[in-house]
C-alpha cells in the first residue's frame, strides 16, 4: 500500500513578525499508509492540535506541505473545501458543536453540503448511525437528549456520513467514563477493520494508543522525538518518561519489575502480553525448582 498523506517539513508559526512569534511546528515529517491506524502522543503544547488542523486545510503552514494521495493540498486554494470532505476532523468534545433538531439532521449536515440528497443520503446517515452504534430509534430525537458518550458518537457519525478518506480524531475519548471509552473505541476500531480505512488518533491515553495503533507518532517541543510501532516506542519507555510524557500501564508495571531484577522485557506494552510474560516466567521458575528436585534426587529418601 501507497502512502495516502504525506507531510514534509511542517513549520507553523504563529503571530509571524510580532513579538509574541512562536513556532508551533518545526520541521514536521511523516507519511501515512492507505488503511493505517496512526497514534498521535504529545504533552499538552507539543504541537499535536496544531499539526491535525493542518491535514485538512484549516491552517496553512508557514512553510512545508501536506500531501493527500501526492498532490500538495494547497496547489489549488479554492479547492481547500474538497480536502476538508476526504480528511474528515473530529474535535475534541463534538458534542458541542451539535445544532440541529433531530440526530438524523445533524448526521445529515455534512453530505448536504456536499450536495447529497435524497437515497445516497439517507443510505450516508444510516450508515454512519450504525458504524458509530447510534439506534434508529434515536435519529428522530434532539441530540440534546442523549448522554454524552451518545452525544459523542452523533458527533461522530456526522463526519463519517461525508466518507472521508482519511479520519482523524482529537482525543475522541477525552471526559467519558470508563465504559463510554471502551465503547467508542469499539465503534473506532470496529469502523477501522470494516473497510480498511485509515485514521489518526490523537490521544493522551498511551494505553488507548498501545491497544489500537499500527504506528505511533511522538511530539516534544513542536517536534518529532519519535515514531515507529508500539514496541518500538514503548520499548523506549525511559526516554518517553524523561521527556515528560507517561507510558502504558502494562510498561509502567514491566519497567518497574525489571528494575527490582525480575528478568522481564521492558518493552511491553499491553495488559495481555504482561500477562503472558509473568506466566513464562512462572513456568520457567516451576521447571527450574522440578530440574532441581530431580538432580537431588526428589528429596529425601526412605
Amino acid at each position: 500500500m501507497g502512502f495516502i498523506l504525506q507531510v514534509k517539513n511542517l513549520r507553523h508559526t504563529y503571530s509571524a513578525g510580532t513579538p509574541f512569534e512562536r513556532d508551533a511546528l518545526k520541521d514536521v515529517s511523516f507519511d501515512v499508509r492507505e488503511g493505517e491506524f496512526l497514534g498521535i502522543i504529545g504533552h499538552t503544547g507539543s504541537g499535536k492540535s496544531t499539526l491535525i488542523q493542518h491535514l485538512n486545510g484549516l491552517l496553512r503552514p508557514t512553510s512545508g506541505e501536506i500531501l493527500l494521495n501526492g498532490k500538495n493540498i494547497w496547489a489549488e486554494p479554492k479547492k481547500i473545501r474538497d480536502v476538508r470532505f476526504r480528511v474528515g476532523l473530529v474535535f475534541q468534545y463534538p458534542e458541542y458543536q451539535l445544532f440541529e433538531e433531530t440526530v438524523y439532521q445533524d448526521i445529515a449536515f455534512g453530505p448536504k453540503n456536499m450536495g447529497k440528497t435524497g437515497a445516497e443520503l439517507d443510505r450516508r446517515v444510516r450508515e454512519a448511525a450504525r458504524l458509530t452504534g447510534v439506534r434508529d430509534d434515536q435519529l428522530e430525537k434532539s441530540p440534546f437528549e442523549l448522554s454524552g458518550g451518545q452525544k459523542r458518537r452523533v458527533a461522530l457519525a456526522g463526519i463519517l456520513a461525508m466518507e472521508p478518506e482519511i479520519l482523524v480524531l482529537d482525543e475522541p475519548t477525552a471526559g467519558l467514563d470508563p465504559a463510554g471509552r471502551d465503547n467508542l473505541m469499539e465503534n473506532i476500531k470496529y469502523y477501522h477493520e470494516s473497510g480498511n480505512r485509515t485514521i489518526i488518533f490523537v490521544s493522551h491515553s498511551m494505553d488507548e494508543i498501545a491497544r489500537n495503533a499500527d504506528r505511533a507518532l511522538v511530539l516534544k517541543s513542536a517536534g518529532v522525538l519519535m515514531e515507529g510501532t508500539p514496541p518500538e516506542v514503548f520499548s523506549r519507555g525511559a526516554e518517553l518518561l524523561s521527556a515528560g510524557l507517561d507510558v502504558p500501564t502494562a510498561t509502567r508495571i514491566a519497567m518497574a519489575l525489571k528494575a527490582r531484577g525480575v528478568a522481564i522485557d521492558s518493552g511491553i506494552y499491553t495488559i495481555d502480553a504482561l500477562a503472558k510474560a509473568l506466566e513464562n516466567l512462572k513456568a520457567e521458575r516451576t521447571r527450574g525448582v522440578s530440574r532441581e528436585e530431580n538432580q537431588t534426587g526428589g528429596g529425601v529418601s526412605c
